[in-house]
């Protein structure tokens, strides 16, 4: 289990991390979402010991990172595929990994034939690799230890589908043997089907958590008209709440904090007809993910 709580990191007069805190559990897959700049990577490096926190507490199977006496055998980490030794080969990696484990050296093959690097792949300098393959090579290590927890930030970049779909897999199947996965992606379309819990974080602060289904169930009806003005003064008039959903569905649309039986009966009573009306859990995730940052976003800054 991963616990994080209270988290604050400072830099100078800028606060990367405000008081953000969250548990990602055992058994199940916790999607780590948000823009660039909101926080994630700063959070994970914080976790992993790599970045000391300025206040808070960031625990992994109720310990501190630096507190483990052998953290590889206990959390796999992943953040940064690029950052291996460049002039090393891919099994020399996985060896030096294994003997700072204490593991035997057969688990080297056994993670290369895990991840799909062939014998010819895994005896080339990792400077020749893809960042596909680096991607594979990086869970190797992060697996090699057996972990009951991982910590991946981004690590399906570089990945073609086939390659997209085998980590799916890989962790969806990690987490049903009670492993506990913090997986943080741009990649929304598969975070909404691996995840079954999610963290959205913008300019450093938890904007919303909970299950997938939760949050995806609290979106209410997406509106489309021709009419929006006519429309939103007679959802006014009724004491709806609602937002513009241009970012992901267009000017003409908005979603309504209500059922989509009630919300067609206002429109009805208005004399404005809909071209779409419908759940806006159906939209999936983006339009969740970019309403909640929308205010965080860079475009939408710019804009």
């Amino acid at each position: 289990m991963i616990k994080v709580d209270s988290l604050t990191k400072k830099y100078g007069g800028f606060t990367a991390v405000d008081d953000v805190c969250f548990t990602a559990r055992p058994g199940r897959v916790t999607g780590f979402l948000g823009p660039n700049g909101a926080g994630k990577s700063t959070t994970m490096r914080i976790m992993v010991g790599l970045t000391p926190a300025t206040s808070g507490i960031a625990e992994v199977s109720g310990r501190r990172f630096a507190d483990l006496p052998n953290p590889g055998l206990e959390v796999g980490v992943l953040l940064d595929a690029s950052a291996q030794h460049a002039g090393r080969t891919g099994r020399e990696i996985l060896t030096i990994a294994a003997r700072t484990m204490g593991l035997s050296t057969r688990r080297v093959d056994e993670m290369l034939e895990r991840v799909s690097l062939t014998p010819e792949e895994s005896g080339r300098r990792v400077r020749n690799y893809s960042l596909g393959m680096r991607q594979r090579l990086g869970i190797a290590t992060a697996l090699l230890g057996e972990p009951e927890v991982l910590i991946l930030d981004e690590p399906a970049n570089g990945l073609d589908p086939a390659g997209i779909r085998w980590m799916r897999d890989l962790l969806r199947g990690y987490a049903d043997q009670g492993g506990t996965v913090l997986l943080s992606s741009h990649l929304l379309h598969e975070i909404e089907v691996i995840a079954d819990d999610l963290v959205v974080i913008g300019q450093g602060r938890i904007v919303a958590q909970g299950t997938k289904a939760e949050l995806l169930a609290s979106a209410g009806t997406l509106v489309r008209t021709s009419d929006v003005p006519t429309l939103a003064r007679a959802l006014v008039d009724a004491d709806l709440d609602f937002v513009e959903s241009a970012a992901t569905a267009g000017a003409d649309a908005l979603r309504v904090e209500a059922d989509p039986e009630l919300v067609g009966q206002v429109a009805q009573r208005a004399g404005v007809a809909l071209a779409e009306l419908r759940a806006a859990d159906g939209a999936g995730l983006e339009e969740m993910f970019l309403e909640l940052t929308a205010e965080t976003q860079r475009e939408g800054a710019a804009a």
